[in-house]
C-alpha cells in the first residue's frame, strides 16, 4: 500500500434522489474502509428514502423505487453506519462538496450526531482537478488504465476513488504519502457550514449570499436578529441552520 495510515480511512458514495442537500435523500450508499495495514472493509446498503425517486435520478443510478420498499430507511440503518466510520478520516470523489454534506445532513434530519471534528476529509477530486481537470471515469481510465464498468453504482465508485488515490500517490510525490499531506497540498477547507453559506474571511464567519454577503454574521445577527428567524423558517440545509444557531449562542454567551 502506498498511501501511510496513522488511521483507518473511510470512502464513501451516495446515490441519491437528487443533488439538492436540503431537500433529498439518500438512496444507496457505500464506504470502503481502508484499514492503517491496507486491509479493506465494504458496507453497502439500499436505503428507503421515505420519497419518490425521480426517474431522471434512476436513469442515472438504476435505482428505482421498487428496489428500495423493503430496504432500511436511513434512520434505522444510521447506528450501523456509523460505528463503522468510527474514528475514520473520510475520502470520497466530490466528497467535500456533496458526499460528506449530504450525509451529514442525513443524520441531522433523525436527530444524531455525526461530527466531523477531528477528521481529515479527503477529497480526491480535488487532486485530480488541480493536476489533470476530469469526471471520476476519466480519472479512473487515466490513473489506473481501466474502464469503470458499472459507474453509478455507489460500491463501484467508491472502490474506484480508493484506487485512484493509490495511483495519484505514486504519480505525485509532490502530494505526500499521508492523509495529512494530501488535505494540505489541495488546501483544507475552513468549513463552517456545508453549504457555504457561511465563509471565514480572515477568521470570522461572513454571509456568503444574500444582501448580507461579506458581512460578519455576529454583526447581522446584532443589527437585525429577525434574520435568523428568517432562515431558520427557510429551505436551508439544517447543517447551515445548525452553525447559525451555534454562532448566535456564541454571541449571546458574550453579552453576559
Amino acid at each position: 500500500m502506498k498511501l501511510q495510515l496513522t488511521r483507518p480511512i473511510a470512502f464513501i458514495d451516495l446515490e441519491t434522489t437528487g443533488v439538492n442537500i436540503s431537500t433529498d435523500r439518500i438512496v444507496e450508499i457505500a464506504i470502503v474502509k481502508i484499514l492503517t495495514d491496507g486491509t479493506q472493509q465494504v458496507k453497502r446498503k439500499l436505503i428507503n428514502p421515505m420519497i419518490p425517486i425521480p426517474k431522471a435520478s434512476s436513469d442515472i443510478h438504476g435505482i428505482t423505487d421498487e428496489m428500495v420498499k423493503d430496504a432500511p430507511t436511513f434512520k434505522e440503518a444510521a447506528n450501523e453506519l456509523k460505528q463503522f466510520m468510527d474514528n475514520c478520516d473520510m475520502g470520497g470523489y466530490n466528497s467535500n462538496r456533496f458526499d460528506v454534506p449530504m450525509l451529514i445532513e442525513e443524520f441531522l434530519r433523525i436527530g444524531m450526531e455525526f461530527s466531523i471534528e477531528g477528521r481529515k476529509l479527503v477529497d480526491v477530486q480535488k487532486v485530480f482537478h488541480m493536476m489533470e481537470q476530469r469526471t471520476l471515469s476519466a480519472a479512473y481510465k487515466f490513473y489506473c488504465q481501466k474502464t469503470l464498468e458499472g459507474a453509478h453504482s455507489a460500491a463501484v465508485d467508491a472502490s474506484a476513488t480508493w484506487e485512484i488515490l493509490e495511483a495519484q500517490v505514486e504519480r505525485y510525490p509532490q502530494i505526500g504519502a499521508t492523509v495529512e499531506s494530501i488535505v494540505k497540498f489541495t488546501g483544507e477547507d475552513d468549513i463552517v457550514d456545508f453549504a457555504r453559506r457561511f465563509v471565514k474571511d480572515k477568521g470570522v464567519e461572513v454571509f456568503n449570499f444574500g444582501k448580507h454577503k461579506g458581512k460578519p454574521v455576529t454583526q447581522v445577527l446584532k443589527e437585525e436578529p429577525q434574520y435568523y428567524d428568517w432562515m431558520m423558517k427557510g429551505d436551508f440545509a439544517m447543517n447551515t441552520k445548525q452553525k447559525l444557531t451555534e454562532i448566535l449562542n456564541r454571541t449571546l454567551v458574550k453579552k453576559t
